[in-house]
């Protein structure tokens, strides 16, 4: 049986450019004016997370983010 790999979560506010802020929590976003719905929950995987830098982060999001988007746009038709 194969281990699930472990994940880290990060908060993340996409922009109307398309670029994105990351956030560690919501409370650290909140504080930073950010409101809590427009966030979304991205779970990174925990050797990312530890030793990725801020650009492949940022990159994984995009990634995600843009799947997200192909997924509704596929269930919207």
């Amino acid at each position: 049986m194969a281990m699930e790999e472990e994940k880290d979560i990060l908060y993340v506010l996409r922009h109307k450019d398309g670029a994105v802020s990351l956030y560690i929590d919501e409370e650290w976003a909140i504080e930073r004016g950010v409101d809590p719905s427009q966030l979304v929950t991205v779970e990174i995987p925990r050797e990312l997370y530890a030793q990725g830098t801020v650009q492949q982060l940022r990159e994984y999001v995009a990634s995600y983010l843009e799947s997200l988007d192909e997924q509704a746009d596929e269930s919207a038709t």
